[in-house]
């Protein structure tokens, strides 16, 4: 099974989100708010500014995985560049999402490989590998990200939910979907969110 044939990728993380998945850190954000990114996480764990693990998971990764990256509660560095996206473009990963900065946005925004990053820094990082793994749990934030989770990311933020729930999130998603395209129709046919709501 990959993560296409679920069909989450079809839904905004926001309804995903409402229907069972959990929400990564609402800072990691698309450089491009047109990108989505769907896919199996390949977990990496950085030691604060270092980025030699994510060297390996690049060729420790299967084809369409989305790297998720931890760093050690260390943001401030630019631990991604167009050297690491090139190659992740090369093993055809399906994306990134990075609890940390990036940098050289310029030539990332015309690769066009979907990053989710807290945002840029021009800071370079060290090659020291104590410390690191890969395929591990990791956290970040308060949200636990497994090797396997799907992961689903558009301009909203990035949610994961277990390989085994894909199936119950996927109706919730779609009912819940139905559900608002008919409050929608009732708002344009006058009625008020209260109304409809039940509010006062």
């Amino acid at each position: 099974m990959t993560a296409s044939t679920t069909g989450l990728g079809d839904f905004g993380t926001a309804t995903l989100h409402e229907s069972g998945a959990t929400p990564l850190p609402p800072q990691l954000r698309p450089l491009d708010p047109a990108w989505r990114v769907t896919g199996y996480a390949f977990t990496v764990r950085l030691t604060p500014g270092n980025n030699i693990w994510l060297h390996r998971a690049l060729y420790a990764a299967a084809p369409g995985d989305v790297l998720v990256v931890s760093t050690g509660g260390a943001p401030e560095f630019g631990y991604w560049g167009d050297i690491l996206t090139a190659a992740a473009k090369q093993r055809r990963l399906g994306g990134l999402v990075l609890d940390g900065c990036v940098r050289d946005s310029a030539e990332l925004l015309r690769l066009g490989f979907p990053i989710f990053a807290r945002g840029l820094c021009v800071r370079g990082t060290g090659k020291d590998a104590t410390g690191g793994d890969l395929d591990t749990d990791i956290t970040l934030g308060s949200a636990v990200v497994r090797p396997g989770d799907l992961v689903v990311g558009d301009a909203d933020g990035v949610v994961v939910l277990a390989r085994e729930h894909a199936a119950t999130v996927g109706v919730r998603a779609e009912q819940r979907e139905r559900k608002e395209a008919a409050v929608r129709e009732r708002i344009a046919a006058g009625e008020s969110t209260l109304e409809i709501f039940g509010f006062r």
